[in-house]
């Protein structure tokens, strides 16, 4: 392994190749990302901790030299208009002419001063090295001054500003020569390299504690992200119980308070799914192990009457029957819990009603339950009326199931607020306070042998508030006025706005 994966990994907060997550006493294998967060965050953060030390230390020098540029200009063309001015006085230049206005000038010395007559001619020259007098000057900033132009020129270069400036000497709007002025400065380009020299190192040192503290940064916030994703792992594999230790009021501490909250609602989601699986297979196990008894007890007994055989062959159709009721109801809970939303349609909870307990009153007349339908008017809602008659019928049927004998059921609908009520109250021994919350949970029996012997199944007000929560209804449970219990649905009235947004949808 290269040093630049060492490296890598420690940052990533890993361990030793090949290294496993150990929680619980299991070994996860952990994957490793070929480009960890916390290099696309020092790559990120080094190339805006780069950009802005460059401009740091191009745009001050750039500044300062435009400024130094600006400040040479001033001075050399000032200077240049001032000697040419001072010789427009004399009508024609000549070398002892020149020679006696620069002496009466008190001029500020400069690295080179040249005079030409009209012809390009060089009358005065301040080199000592080189000096042109008697020479053709053949600068070109001499050849555009004697055209009638003001130039200057200046740059940078081997650690000094050389600057020129050259202006026509025009009396009377004639040229009759040319003001040549030449500077070399070095003490300027010095002081400016100083101040870049500092920048420097003032930039290196900025960008080393910088890198540092990125170093650190990412390698804080890699490790909560590495640990958060280690998390899901374990999650992943089945260990609903571990939780992530969370401090700090940053986004990834919520991150990882949502992720302890979805771990929670998976265990209790996983406890649910494994005890319905044992409830399913309870409640199935059942009637198939009576049908399997008393289908044994018929095919071994060689003398048994007609009439036991008449009973037992009942008896497995009764079994067969509680079987199939349990898995039509466990089908229904399917297809409720995938959202399969039937066609809605425009449905009279009074019709739905009155056909309901039509179909039961067989079942009340059986134990001399009274069913009564206590309704002012029509009322409408949005549902698939299939599904609106398992809830009415579940709530009817439990209510006889589980009433006293010679006892009553009534059923309530009205309209109120823009919201349909139904309303089932039976005159049973009612729901003990402390079942009321679990009542709703599938296969949960208030009383285990009495909804045996009723046959009961412990899904019907699973369905019943499951089914209602697809259409947007509710279910309430309170104890009834007089004694029993009191079942009331609740369901928005039908909007005859929905049918017209559905047709124009359509």
């Amino acid at each position: 392994m290269d040093i630049f994966s060492k490296i890598s990994r420690f940052f990533r907060g890993a361990g030793p190749p090949g290294d496993k997550a150990e929680e619980n006493g299991s070994a996860l294998p952990v994957k490793r990302a070929k480009y960890g967060v916390w290099l696309k965050f020092m790559v990120t953060f080094f190339i805006l901790i780069a950009a802005l030390l460059t401009i740091m230390n191009i745009y001050p020098m750039t500044a300062s030299r435009d400024l130094v540029f600006e400040s040479k200009q001033s001075s050399l063309q000032n200077r240049a208009s001032v000697l040419s001015s001072s010789l427009a006085a004399l009508d024609t230049l000549t070398v002892e002419g020149v020679n006696q206005v620069m002496e009466l000038l008190d001029v500020i010395p400069l690295d080179r001063i040249i005079i030409t007559d009209d012809s390009g001619r060089i009358l005065y020259d301040t080199s000592i090295v080189d000096s042109g007098v008697g020479r053709f000057a053949l600068f070109p900033e001499i050849s555009r001054a004697l055209s009638g132009s003001v130039v200057f020129y200046s740059k940078y270069s081997d650690g000094a500003f050389m600057s020129r400036a050259a202006a026509p000497v025009t009396p009377g709007g004639r040229i009759i020569g040319a003001v040549y002025l030449y500077e070399y400065d070095s003490k300027q380009a010095e002081l400016i390299a100083g101040i870049q020299s500092n920048m420097r190192s003032i930039s290196l040192s900025v960008g080393a504690l910088a890198l540092f503290l990125i170093l650190l940064f990412t390698r804080a916030l890699t490790m909560r992200i590495t640990e958060l994703v280690r998390a899901m792992r374990i999650v992943r594999d089945g260990n609903y119980d571990y939780l992530l230790k969370t401090k700090g009021a940053d986004e990834i501490t919520e991150l990882g308070d949502e992720f302890n909250d979805m771990t929670k609602r998976l265990r209790n989601t996983e406890n649910l799914r494994r005890r319905f699986v044992s409830d399913a297979s309870h409640e199935l196990k059942t009637p198939l192990a009576s049908i399997r008894l008393l289908s044994d007890s018929i095919a071994h007994s060689e003398q048994m009457s007609v009439d036991t055989m008449r009973e037992f062959v009942s008896d497995i159709g009764t079994e067969a029957e509680r079987l199939q009721r349990t898995t039509e109801k466990l089908l229904t809970l399917t297809r409720i819990d995938d959202g399969a939303l039937a066609a809605k349609s425009k449905v009279n909870m009074k019709d739905v009603a009155e056909r309901t307990l039509r179909m039961l009153s067989p079942l009340a007349g059986e134990r001399n339950i009274s069913l009564y339908l206590n309704t002012e008017k029509d009322c409408f809602i949005s549902i698939y009326e299939d599904d609106l008659y398992r809830i009415v019928f579940n709530l009817i049927e439990n209510a006889i199931k589980y009433n006293t004998e010679n006892g009553s059921v009534t059923v309530c609908i009205s309209a109120e607020d823009r919201v349909a009520v139904m309303t089932v109250e039976d005159t049973g021994v009612g729901i003990p306070e402390e079942d009321i919350p679990h009542i709703f949970s599938r296969f949960y029996r208030v009383d285990q042998s009495r909804s045996v012997e009723a046959g009961g199944s412990g899904l019907g007000l699973s369905i019943v508030r499951d089914a209602a929560g697809l259409y947007g209804g509710s279910v309430q449970v309170v104890p009834g006025r007089s004694r029993g219990a009191e079942f009331k649905v609740i369901f928005p009235v039908y909007d005859e706005n929905e049918d017209t947004e559905n047709e124009n949808l359509s």
